[in-house]
């Protein structure tokens, strides 16, 4: 009877069990089709409203047809090369582009974000009034149709496309421009960087509705750029967190534009999605729509699992790193299916280390000259490009390019010499006090630091531990701390490190005020090396106000001398980049720019035959 009873109670458990789970696939499976129900419901709306919008504009006689859409409208400059590229024989729309992020991101929204990574993705979304030729280097316009330049300077007046729209159907205007720089200039919104540049424009006023002018408080040598580069933020859509600002600063994923992509949801990306995708923006204002449907970046954080993704066609690209490129240019399948590159763009960005000279309100030792410049004569850069990056970079004198107008070719980088580095720190008034292998400092405090660096890089990696053993031979103990992008950009932020190495990207010239100007050494800003220098200040100053190329040359060559002399950085190299894109990829071309993948507007296709995504 026992053994009957128990055989029954564990049948009544177990029907308990398979109802319960059938009850909770039901519910999911609900769940799922509601959200597919939500999700074609949003777009018969957005369907509808333009159905709407087309009727309105057929009744009062001002519909046209659209470029973008086949008409045998004239192709904008800024699209010329996009539009060659759909007269290849083989051009097809459709596929995906699918790409791999070595970090998680933080956030996706606009001003919020810092890194690179971010930008990355913004670019496809949000626009600009003009852009740059990549054959000429001439600005050309994109939204704007033209623009004129005052005599002075000190007024640019754009004619903008009357033509676009962002991705939600909402026509953008001359007032979301001007929203854009007022939204920018808000104490309350998080984004010191962007005003610390902006906030040479005193006004930007609307003419009309497809007319608008950015008036600036004095001459600066990079105006248009500035103002036509300024990305255009859909008012109704941000207008709203200019009365919850600390929600918008603590956002994840507020990204909404006029760009050939969007974000599927543009308030719903989180980072704890693995992954970042773009769907295609159907309601692309450009004369030429993009090739891809979607947009999509991997989240790899390791650099061997990134190269077995890519080896099984599950990436598009892959930056090989030095140790592995010769091997992976004789690797047979690899190059079977790969097209490969190797080049220095002349906008390549260079690696760094940071001296942190002031830290919870009090100077470090790396506020002493002296010692930021034995620790450059220590870090032996010739031999980190000969050992770890196998010759494949040059040595950064400066944040100029060695080919760059702004560079004074006199100038040298700092060559290994343990000598003159020792020489440097005892006069500094550091000496092996007590025969222990380090060095002190009078108070008897060893000479120790954390060098911060990102983990997820195996070559930085070897190169921390490449500069631990350096250093130590003149007494000076290392200790690497790798730490996670997030956690590495907060700490940065707060300018709580001792010493921290990363890259800055570079231009066609460069502004180094946002990182060496004694006003950006502020929380936020990206002075976080508090770094403060008179001089340079006033050099920069003069060179930026300095519109004729001729004059402003001289001031930046004698910044770059002050910069070298004071080391606020150890100035790194700049590496080559030795790329392998998958042969499905076509319209590859070298531009002055480097290679024109991921460029914009979109110059890249996948011809019908060797697509292997579904939209």
């Amino acid at each position: 009877m026992q053994k009957r009873s128990s055989a029954t109670g564990w049948l009544l458990y177990l029907l308990i069990t398979v109802v319960i789970v059938l009850i909770v696939l039901t519910m999911y499976q609900i769940d799922r089709q509601w959200n597919k129900l939500a999700a074609v419901q949003a777009a018969m709306s957005e369907q509808a409203k333009d159905i709407r919008e087309l009727r309105t504009a057929l009744s009062s006689g001002v519909v046209r047809q659209s470029a973008g859409a086949g008409a045998t409208a004239s192709i904008s400059p800024a699209f010329q090369r996009a539009q060659a590229m759909t007269q290849q024989a083989d051009y097809a729309q459709g596929d995906w582009s699918v790409e791999a992020f070595g970090t998680n991101l933080k956030t996706l929204t606009p001003l919020v974000s810092t890194d690179a990574y971010a930008s990355d993705v913004q670019s496809y979304v949000l626009e600009g009034l003009i852009t740059r030729n990549p054959d000429t280097l001439e600005w050309e316009g994109l939204i704007a149709k033209s623009w004129q330049v005052s005599p002075d300077g000190l007024t640019i007046t754009f004619q903008m496309r009357d033509d676009v729209t962002f991705s939600d159907g909402v026509a953008l205007t001359a007032d979301d421009v001007a929203f854009s720089f007022n939204f920018i200039m808000t104490d309350a919104i998080q984004a010191p960087r962007e005003r610390a540049y902006y906030e040479k424009i005193k006004e930007v006023k609307v003419l009309n509705p497809h007319e608008v002018v950015f008036v600036y408080k004095e001459p600066y040598f990079e105006a248009l750029s500035l103002a036509g580069t300024l990305s255009i933020f859909p008012r109704h859509f941000y207008e709203p967190y200019l009365k919850t600002p600390q929600v918008f600063n603590e956002s994840k994923g507020l990204l909404l534009g006029s760009g050939p992509y969007r974000l599927a949801d543009p308030k719903g990306w989180r980072p704890d999605a693995g992954s970042v995708e773009l769907v295609r923006n159907d309601r692309y204002w450009g004369d030429v729509q993009p090739s891809y449907n979607r947009i999509l970046w991997k989240i790899i954080q390791n650099d061997s699992a990134r190269l077995t993704t890519f080896r099984n066609g599950e990436i598009d690209a892959y930056g090989a790193r030095p140790k592995e490129y010769a091997g992976l240019k004789n690797d047979a399948q690899i190059m079977a299916n790969s097209h490969n590159f190797e080049y220095m763009p002349p906008v390549a960005g260079y690696s760094y280390i940071g001296w942190n000279q002031e830290r919870a309100g009090k100077p470090t030792r790396f506020a002493d000259k002296r010692v930021r410049q034995a620790m450059s004569y220590l870090t032996d850069v010739p031999r980190i490009i000969e050992d770890i990056y196998l010759g494949y970079a040059e040595a950064a004198i400066s944040p100029f390019s060695n080919t760059s107008k702004q560079h004074d070719t006199n100038l040298k980088p700092y060559a290994f010499n343990l000598e003159k580095a020792q020489a440097l720190l005892k006069e500094a008034g550091y000496e092996d006090r007590n025969q222990d292998g380090v060095l002190e400092d009078k108070d008897g405090q060893p000479f120790s630091f954390k060098l911060t660096y990102f983990e997820g890089n195996e070559d930085t990696q070897r190169m921390v531990l490449l500069l631990k053993d350096l250093y130590a031979r003149a007494g000076v103990k290392m200790e690497p701390f790798p730490q996670e992008w997030p956690v590495m950009l907060e700490s940065l932020n707060k300018k709580d490190f001792d010493a921290i190495t990363l890259g800055w990207t570079s231009g066609i010239e460069t502004d180094i005020f946002q990182m060496f100007h004694s006003s950006q050494a502020k929380t936020d800003g990206d002075n976080t090396i508090s770094y403060k220098n008179p001089e340079l200040d006033k050099l920069m100053d003069q060179a930026r106000a300095t519109v004729d190329e001729a004059a402003r040359m001289p001031l930046w060559q004698q910044a770059e001398r002050i910069m070298v002399e004071d080391q606020p950085y150890t100035f790194l190299m700049r590496r080559q980049s030795l790329l392998f894109v998958d042969k499905r990829i076509h319209n590859l071309q070298m531009t002055k720019l480097g290679l024109n993948r991921g460029s914009l507007p979109v110059e890249n296709y996948v011809p019908a035959a060797m697509q292997k995504y579904t939209k």
